[in-house]
C-alpha cells in the first residue's frame, strides 16, 4: 500500500440532503463559509447535498424524479433540435 496517499485534516462535519432535510454527523476534510448547530450544542460546517441514500430512488424503493433548479430543462434546452 502506498504511504501518505490520504488526505489529512479530516474535521466533524453535518452533510444535510436539502430535498428532505435529513442530516448526519460525520467527518470529512470538505470545506464550506456555511455553519449549523447540531444536536449537540456544537456548531458544525454544513455541506448541503441534493440527494443522499433517504431520498435515492435504489435505497427508498421508489421511482422519484428528482428536479433540483430545473436541471431536465436546462438539459432540454441544451439538446434540443434547432428548427
Amino acid at each position: 500500500m502506498q504511504k501518505d496517499i490520504h488526505p489529512k485534516g479530516y474535521k466533524p462535519v453535518v452533510f444535510k440532503d436539502m430535498s428532505n432535510g435529513y442530516a448526519f454527523l460525520s467527518r470529512s476534510t470538505a470545506s464550506s463559509k456555511e455553519t449549523v448547530k447540531w444536536e449537540d450544542g456544537n456548531e458544525y460546517p454544513l455541506i448541503k447535498l441534493e440527494i443522499s441514500n433517504t431520498s435515492h430512488p435504489f435505497f427508498t424503493g421508489k421511482n422519484v424524479l428528482v428536479d433540483t433548479a430545473g436541471r431536465i430543462e436546462k438539459f432540454r434546452k441544451r439538446y434540443e433540435k434547432k428548427k
